[in-house]
């Protein structure tokens, strides 16, 4: 593919960004993205801005959507990794924040002890191993843990659907932690993100509005397509968003047929 694109202030459809969830939008959960999506992404960039917004660490989103020689970064304008707490653009990085400054030491191993005492007493068919993952700006719970093959996780997504294990757990959660100003966001198939309020995906947008402060393109209008739409999943706040017009999906190829309608590619 070709790796030169128009500056973001010349891109045909002047002002507009699109912005996507990655697991269940991009790709297939946990699994590469496809050579057609990459394609079409291509296609995209070259007509307007493009970035990615995931809830999970640069590394993963690497092993996703980059490959050993193109690094994730070089494949879109912007990328919001952990909600846009880890943020780049045109490769190069954005301001950072860190969810263990906010909380605290002591406020997190509160937490941190209570989650793993609940996972230990928690009886599901199968547990295999990380999970509780601390990322930058959040952590990652996982009832089953993040080891879990793809078979496992597929699987374990029917019990969870069946059985409410993670809606259960993130209601405990939130009435014994109410006091720490804390959200809750069930995403992708096994776990569920805890970050600051308001360290939703929309957080990401304050990038956007800092472009346009410092004398970059203003967005105006910011296209997001993501699968966890619904109240309570990882994408909601930001679909809901008054300043995003948003894009509800079912998986990777719905994604591709609503970018072709609505770009005409």
């Amino acid at each position: 593919m070709a790796t030169s694109y128009p500056p973001l202030d010349k891109r045909p459809i002047a002002n507009t960004i699109c912005l996507f969830d990655v697991d269940g939008t991009l790709t297939v959960p946990r699994l590469t993205v496809t050579p057609e999506i990459l394609n079409l992404l291509h296609t995209l960039r070259q007509t307007c801005a493009i970035g990615f917004v995931g809830g999970s660490d640069l590394a993963k989103q690497q092993e996703q959507l980059g490959t050993s020689d193109i690094p994730v970064t070089s494949l879109f304008d912007f990328c919001f990794a952990e909600n846009g707490l880890t943020a780049y653009k045109l490769g190069k990085p954005l301001a950072s924040h860190s969810f263990i400054q906010w909380l605290g030491e002591p406020k997190y191993k509160e937490l941190l002890k209570f989650i793993l005492h609940y996972i230990a007493d928690l009886d599901i068919p199968v547990k295999r191993g990380t999970f509780v993952e601390f990322r930058n700006g959040m952590i990652n719970v996982s009832p089953i843990g993040r080891n879990a093959s793809v078979a496992e996780r597929n699987e374990y997504q029917r019990y969870d659907l069946e059985h409410k294990i993670r809606e259960t757990f993130v209601g405990i959660l939130r009435e014994k932690f109410a006091d720490l100003g804390l959200t809750y966001s069930i995403g992708g198939q096994i776990s569920f993100d805890v970050f600051p309020t308001g360290w939703d995906k929309t957080y990401c947008l304050k990038h956007l509005e800092d472009e346009a402060k410092n004398g970059g393109v203003e967005y105006t209008t910011i296209h997001f397509f993501g699968d966890k739409t619904f109240k309570g999943g990882n994408d909601y706040e930001i679909y809901e968003d008054k300043r995003t017009i948003g894009h509800s999906v079912t998986d990777p190829e719905d994604t591709a047929a609503q970018l072709k309608k609505i770009f005409n590619l």
